[in-house]
């Protein structure tokens, strides 16, 4: 977020890639895609790709990890290193390890862990490809993988962002937008009872820029929340028991 706002990326109420302020990047979703994880989903959001995998439940290692009470809940966020221009070192990085603590957390308010005591549920997103965004379209995926591997949860979990680019709060910001924008404010919601589980702020926004920018996110996470569950229907040929 570089907070440039004299270079233009919105002009006669259009954005660089032709969206309105409003508008979602293209995004696709389809679960089921590894042979040989319990759960999985590929994700396709605007140039972002991303590739989620679930394996579990499943004996924890290190057993002194194990939780009596509930299951041990671990996600795992990365990036290739050719997912970026310049290439990316390989291994974690201080950003991952703090997208895979808040995004592990988010999905844990979801998620039946007390049906499945003594045992770990891994969930693996790797970035193939990013495009701005990452975090969002990547707990968005695990989510599915999650569905898909047969997981009790209460919800899916759906993420999305919107910002503030030339003094204009916008929906989902683009890889310009991010680098040269003014603000981003991605959040992820449990659709059901409209809980945000996941909220981070870069940039600076007044109170009605905020709140602008809450709503945004909050209505493009319902138009993925469609998808999400259009992806499980395809999958499995019927309708996701939405509790």
């Amino acid at each position: 977020m570089g907070g440039v706002s004299n270079v233009p990326l919105i002009k006669d109420g259009k954005r660089l890639d032709g969206r309105k302020p409003d508008e979602l990047r293209d995004v696709r979703i389809e679960a089921g895609v590894l042979e040989r994880a319990d759960g999985s989903a590929y994700l396709e959001w605007g140039s972002n790709k991303v590739l989620a995998a679930v394996y579990g439940p499943q004996e924890v290692l290190p057993k002194h990890l194990s939780d009596p009470t509930k299951a041990v809940l671990t996600y795992r966020y990365n990036m290739a290193p050719f997912s970026v221009d310049d290439r990316k070192r390989p291994g974690p990085d201080r950003r991952s390890v703090e997208i895979s603590k808040i995004s592990a957390e988010a999905l844990e308010k979801v998620v039946l862990l007390e049906q499945f005591p003594n045992t770990m549920i891994k969930v693996f997103v790797e970035v193939l490809q990013a495009e701005a965004g990452t975090r969002c379209a990547a707990l968005t995926a695990a989510s599915v993988a999650l569905a898909d591997a047969g997981i009790p949860m209460r919800d899916l979990v759906v993420a999305c962002a919107a910002g503030k680019i030339n003094d204009t709060v916008v929906l989902d910001l683009g890889k310009s937008e991010d680098n040269f924008g003014q603000a981003d404010v991605p959040i992820a919601i449990v659709p059901h009872t409209g809980e945000i589980v996941l909220m981070q702020m870069d940039g600076d926004l007044t109170r009605d820029e905020y709140t602008q920018a809450l709503d945004l996110a909050v209505k493009g996470s319902m138009q993925v929340y469609e998808l999400q569950k259009d992806a499980l229907k395809r999958r499995y040929g019927g309708v996701v028991d939405e509790q």
